[in-house]
């Protein structure tokens, strides 16, 4: 096992993920940790899993979906919750539903949350059948003279190289990285190892977040978040994709960095003076009693949004990442859709009123869209190369020892956090592997 970073955070390491971006701010340089345990040393505990309607036929987007069925991962569910320290009553809905076919209750569990680096150490350590290095960069994959990979070419933070070889090699870097390695194998490929069809980098997804608008209970005491989860009702009769909404209070106005203090101080005395809407222009913020909408709504599978290379070499020799994270005329449609369904059946069950922005009700594009760190879909799973870089079992076409794991292999990305699924898959990758 070779992991880029040490078993600590370090700058040295972080600074591999530097990455240009092109269009949204994903903020991909920050929302992942390049250390053992990875992203898990930050990650807020939330899991979901998929539901059976993911792996059907898409249902509003142009590129395919799932080459498999969603039994393919069940399975694995009751395993993967035990790695994640969740507890067998599983997923449960908490809030009251909705007088609607359109919403349910969301259902979802919390992990402690697990830390992967912490909790795993000491059997990455002393396991017999595991050997695992630390500042361990890898930076080249070598092919035979049949094109299955003999070894990989690794280099430390010294500059010193070392070459590991093996039956079998998995990529489990995530979804930039993934693409960004195979993208600089082009020592015998021009595209890089697996983009034969240019697919490599293609359908970069993220789960959008956006402030839909306000809303006041009719209820002042009903105590909240409320959470609810588009139904298939909804989903299949607009053609749009699924997501979670969260209807929450705001309590107390927080402020972030050095002048926290201050900007928290001046806030509060616009609210206290009710005219923060006069100073949004300087900070965009809520007042405290403000019923606010968040979202993670799931984006349509496309060409357009992509990781790619740029000309500039990292500290290890390689080409650094791009990534162009853009949404197309689908998502906001999705967006408007789910925000205006939601509006009138909060009315009707009796809950409350809820108030729109603008830009949401226009379906605007330059709507603000607020990234979840869930990033999917670089070597996404297909049938066939033309739609996708890896086969049904996680094999890199044209390459027939070379596996890919995490979110990278998503076709689709649901309404659900990643790293349930991801477990699964990783789960159903080690058996396949082992046959």
């Amino acid at each position: 096992m070779l992991e880029g970073g040490g078993t600590e955070y370090s700058d040295r390491s972080q600074a591999l993920y530097a990455c240009r971006e092109t269009a949204r701010n994903a903020w991909p340089a920050t929302s992942r940790l390049r250390y053992l345990g990875g992203t898990s040393n930050h990650w807020s505990g939330r899991c979901r899993p998929f539901e059976s309607s993911d792996f059907d036929a898409p249902y509003y987007g142009d590129m395919p979906g799932w080459p498999i069925e969603y039994a393919e991962i069940a399975p694995y569910l009751p395993e993967a919750m035990r790695i994640l320290d969740i507890p067998e009553t599983g997923f449960q809905a908490i809030n009251p539903p909705l007088d609607s076919e359109h919403f349910v209750a969301d259902a979802f569990a919390s992990s402690s949350p697990t830390r992967f680096g912490v909790k795993y150490r000491a059997v990455l350590e002393h396991h017999d059948g595991i050997d695992l290095y630390v500042n361990a960069n890898a930076r080249e994959l070598k092919e035979d003279r049949n094109g299955a990979i003999e070894s990989v070419a690794a280099r430390n933070y010294d500059g010193v190289d070392h070459v590991f070889r093996s039956a079998r090699f998995v990529l489990a870097m995530g979804a930039i990285e993934n693409a960004r390695f195979l993208l600089n194998q082009t020592g015998r490929h021009a595209d890089g190892i697996g983009n034969q069809t240019g697919m490599v980098g293609r359908c970069f997804m993220e789960h959008m977040n956006i402030k839909l608008g306000e809303f006041v209970l009719r209820d002042p005491r009903a105590s909240g978040p409320f959470q609810y989860f588009t139904a298939e009702a909804l989903v299949r009769k607009q053609h749009i994709g699924k997501a979670n909404v969260t209807l929450g209070v705001i309590e107390t106005i927080k402020s972030y960095g050095r002048t926290a203090a201050i900007k928290t101080f001046f806030k509060n005395l616009a609210c206290d003076w009710s005219i923060a809407d006069k100073v949004r222009f300087i900070a965009d913020f809520d007042c405290p009693g403000t019923g606010v909408l968040g979202t993670l709504m799931e984006q349509v599978a496309g060409k357009h949004s992509r990781v790619s290379l740029t000309d500039e070499i990292d500290a290890v020799g390689l080409r650094k990442a791009q990534l162009h994270w853009d949404i197309a005329d689908k998502d906001l449609r999705t967006i408007k859709t789910v925000a205006m369904e939601l509006a009138k059946v909060f009315a009707e069950s009796g809950l409350g009123v809820i108030r729109l922005e603008q830009d949401v009700l226009e379906g605007s594009p330059n709507l603000l869209i607020s990234p979840h760190a869930h990033h999917m879909g670089t070597t996404r799973m297909a049938a066939t190369p033309e739609f996708g870089v890896v086969d049904e079992n996680c094999r890199v076409f044209g390459a027939d020892n070379l596996y890919i794991a995490g979110s990278s292999l998503f076709a689709t990305g649901g309404a659900s956090n990643p790293t349930m699924p991801i477990i699964q898959f990783a789960l159903r990758l080690a058996d396949h592997l082992s046959a």
